[in-house]
C-alpha cells in the first residue's frame, strides 16, 4: 500500500559536476540548496545578492551584471542609521556606505565571472508578487521594513515574466553559449498574502517557467515545490512558522536534487567526502591523547588520498585545519 504520492523526477541530461562553477539565485530555498552544494565541495556561488524572491528583481540584478553597471552612492538610501539597497537583501545593509558599495560590487563581479565561465544557473522563484516604489514605479527586491504607504503591490503575469526572462537568457547565452538554466519554485509558503493568493502566485511562476522550458533549449525545471506539497504533505515537514521546510524536508529535497542533477561518479565523490567531513568535524573528549593525534594523522592521509582520487576537489582549507590541530598537540 502506497502511503504517499511519489514525485517523478524529470530527466535532466546536463548534470552538474565539481569541475564547473554554478550560480544560484533566488529565495532562501536557493540558499539551502547552495549551502548543500558548497558543503559537497561544488564550486557554487550561492545568492551573492542575498535572498531574492520575485522574477523581476532577480532579472534586474542579472541585467546590471551583464552591462557591467557598478553600484554607486546613488544606488543607496539611508534609513534608521543604515544604508540600504533596493537590489539587495538587508544582510548587505551597513552604517558605512563605502564599505557597503565595495561588498555590493564584489558580489557583482563574482556573479559576472560565473555567468561568463560557469555551467549552470539555478534560479528559484519565490513569489510572483512585487512591490513598486510609489515615487518612481520601480520594483524593489526588499522593502527593508519601510512603511507600506511607500509601496504598491501587484502580481506579475505569466507573460510579463516570460517577456523579461526570454531575452535575458539570450543575453547570458551570448556571453556564455554553454550556460544551462535550472528553474525551480520555492516550496516556502507566503502566508502573509493569504493561502489563495499564495497558490495564484505559485501557479503563475510554474506556468512562466513551463513556457520558458518549452520555448528555449537548455532550460529545465526541478520540482522542489511539488516534492514539498505532495511527497512531503505533512506539517511535520514544516518549521515552526508553518511556512518554511523543516531541516528534514530540506535534506530530503537536497537528496532528490542530487539524484536528479548529478551522475553516479559525482554522487560517489560527494558520499565519500561527506564521510571524510564528519571525521574533520570530530571533536574528541581528550584532545591531548595519543589516540587523537593518530586520528588526525590518519584523517590527513585520507584527505590526501581523496584529493588524488578527485583532484578537482578544493581541500586546502581542511588540510590546513588538520595540520594546525596537529601542530598544537604536544
Amino acid at each position: 500500500m502506497e502511503l504517499l504520492t511519489k514525485v517523478t523526477l524529470p530527466e535532466i541530461p546536463c548534470k552538474i559536476t565539481h569541475k564547473e562553477a554554478i550560480l544560484l539565485l533566488g529565495s532562501c530555498f536557493a540558499t539551502n540548496i547552495g549551502e548543500n552544494l558548497i558543503k559537497a565541495k561544488f564550486n557554487a556561488l550561492s545568492n551573492p545578492y542575498g535572498v531574492l524572491y520575485n522574477p523581476a528583481s532577480i532579472g534586474r540584478i542579472l541585467e546590471r551584471v551583464l552591462i557591467r553597471n557598478p553600484y554607486t552612492e546613488g544606488s543607496l538610501f539611508e534609513e534608521g542609521g543604515l544604508f540600504h539597497s533596493y537590489d539587495h537583501h538587508s544582510c548587505f545593509s551597513l552604517t558605512d556606505s563605502r564599505k557597503m558599495l565595495r561588498t555590493m560590487n564584489d558580489a557583482r563581479k563574482k556573479t559576472a565571472a560565473v555567468l561568463k565561465n560557469g555551467s549552470h544557473t539555478i534560479i528559484t522563484f519565490g513569489t510572483a508578487y512585487v512591490y513598486h516604489l510609489k515615487s518612481n514605479g520601480r520594483i524593489v527586491a526588499n522593502c527593508h521594513k519601510q512603511p507600506d504607504r511607500l509601496f504598491t503591490r501587484s502580481r506579475m503575469s505569466v507573460s510579463e515574466i516570460v517577456l523579461l526572462w526570454r531575452p535575458l537568457i539570450a543575453k547570458i547565452r551570448k556571453l556564455n553559449p554553454a550556460m544551462k538554466f535550472i528553474f525551480t519554485v520555492s516550496p516556502i509558503r507566503h502566508l502573509k498574502n493569504g493561502l489563495h493568493e499564495n497558490q495564484l502566485s505559485k501557479a503563475t511562476l510554474l506556468l512562466a517557467i513551463e513556457t520558458l522550458k518549452e520555448e528555449i533549449e537548455g532550460v529545465f525545471y526541478f520540482p522542489s515545490y511539488e516534492i514539498m506539497i505532495d511527497e512531503l504533505r505533512d506539517y511535520r515537514f514544516y518549521a515552526e512558522d508553518m511556512m518554511h521546510p523543516s531541516p528534514t524536508a530540506v535534506k530530503f529535497i537536497w537528496e532528490q536534487f542530487k539524484n536528479c542533477l548529478t551522475n553516479n561518479d559525482t554522487r560517489l565523490a560527494i558520499d565519500e567526502w561527506q564521510t571524510l567531513a564528519r571525521a574533520i568535524e570530530h571533536r574528541p573528549l581528550n584532545p591531548g591523547s595519543e589516540q587523537y593525534k593518530y586520528f588526525l594523522s590518519q584523517t590527513l592521509l585520507r584527505i590526501e588520498e581523496h584529493t588524488k582520487k578527485f583532484p578537482y576537489f578544493d581541500t586546502a582549507n581542511e588540510t590546513e585545519q588538520i595540520k594546525a590541530r596537529l601542530s598544537r598537540l604536544p
